[in-house]
């Protein structure tokens, strides 16, 4: 069995980094960073800080959305944290309920969110890829070629069809419906 943390954006950065290496000590195996931009602050310069202060620890963003964060930039974020850990970078994607709803938009399809887990693994693997809105496939040709982990959030019936399609994990979220 594997065991994780999750950190609240909210939490002070150097209490962060002792909080991972505290969980890395006691033998966890991931954290992961909440990763709703208008909620939480972006997780993604704590991420690196924290990578920089242990050594075995899986990171990620839980959960990360397709519809806020186009899938060329994301690739090249996922491939940069990837590399400086040495491939220590896992991510967890969603359709952007939380994210998208507090900003009164719809979240994302599963199609989108389906090419985007597509996208950013092929590239962060150091493949090209031809997303439907480009002309020519793209490459990003100084990638250290890791596999990324995608970890599909879900709970309704057609997202946990697709995590047990594409996923290499599920985040399932069990929480009290009065809080949703």
């Amino acid at each position: 069995m594997e065991f994780g943390i999750a950190f609240k954006g909210e939490i002070d950065p150097k209490r962060t980094v002792a909080i991972a290496r505290q969980v890395e000590g006691a033998g966890f195996d991931y954290a992961w960073f909440f990763d709703s931009h208008i909620l939480w602050a972006d997780p993604y310069p704590k991420i690196a800080l924290c990578m920089e202060h242990t050594e075995r620890l899986r990171y990620g963003p839980l959960v990360t959305n397709p519809k806020v964060r186009d899938w060329s930039v994301a690739a090249s974020l996922f491939a940069t944290l990837s590399k400086i850990s040495n491939g220590r970078f896992d991510i967890a994607v969603g359709r952007g309920d939380s994210s998208m709803r507090v900003m009164g938009k719809k979240p994302g399809t599963i199609a989108y969110t389906t090419e985007f887990c597509a996208a950013v693994r092929t590239m962060v693997a150091g493949e090209s890829y031809q997303y439907d809105e480009c002309p020519a496939p793209v490459f990003m040709d100084w990638v250290d070629k890791h596999k990324l982990p995608v970890w599909i959030a879900a709970y309704g019936p057609k997202a946990l069809k697709m995590a047990g399609e594409i996923g290499d994990g599920l985040a399932l979220q069990l929480a009290d419906p009065g809080l949703c």
